[in-house]
């Protein structure tokens, strides 16, 4: 009988290590999607202030149309990118487009002193910093949940009910990525 019970105690032990290790699973999964969408609602912020941006360096410089289709296309490709690798790379690009924006502003003394352009500036810095944020909250979720999935024993779990690990929402080593954009006022 005590065998039958140290038995049944083991057994119940492993279903509840079981039941825990799969609900850890689903809230790290779940974490990470609600910090992917939050870095998707920084970005979108960022997306919708770029035409505004350009509209108003347009007025002061329209002869800069290559540099504005530039940033136009750069800003679609980004918003069309789906996955963290995707949208890394198509980010360092419409990084690298929005510092031509503001190079072009530097040569146009009356557009640096806009209102408008300087409240649009302050605005895409700070979300800049809510990008950068969001990023780094994103990122250690992903790590948490890849560790979860790698660590013995809890990876049979994840092997068992397909937790899969999930992709850094990297910038990459290109020169673009690694400064951010400069807002001078």
């Amino acid at each position: 009988m005590s065998t039958t019970l140290i038995i049944i105690i083991v057994l119940a032990l492993i279903v509840i290590w079981f039941i825990a290790a799969y609900n850890g699973f689903v809230t790290l999964r779940n974490r990470a999607k609600e910090a992917w969408a939050d870095i998707e609602v920084q970005l979108k912020r960022r997306y919708d202030l770029i035409p505004n941006l350009v509209s108003t360096v347009k007025g002061y410089a329209t002869h800069e149309s290559q540099a504005f289709e530039k940033i136009s296309q750069a800003r679609s490709q980004a918003m069309q990118a789906s996955t963290p690798a995707q949208k890394g790379e198509a980010e360092n690009q419409l990084t690298g487009t929005l510092k031509s924006l503001f190079a072009i502003s530097e040569a146009y003394p009356d557009l640096k002193a806009n209102t408008n352009f300087l409240e649009l500036q302050r605005e895409l810095s700070d979300t800049e910093n809510k990008i950068q944020a969001s990023r780094r909250f994103y990122n250690g979720q992903v790590r948490d949940l890849n560790t979860k999935a790698e660590h013995f024993p809890s990876n049979i779990v994840a092997g068992m009910f397909s937790f899969t690990k999930m992709d850094f929402f990297d910038i990459g080593d290109n020169d673009a990525a690694q400064n951010p954009v400069e807002v001078k006022f």
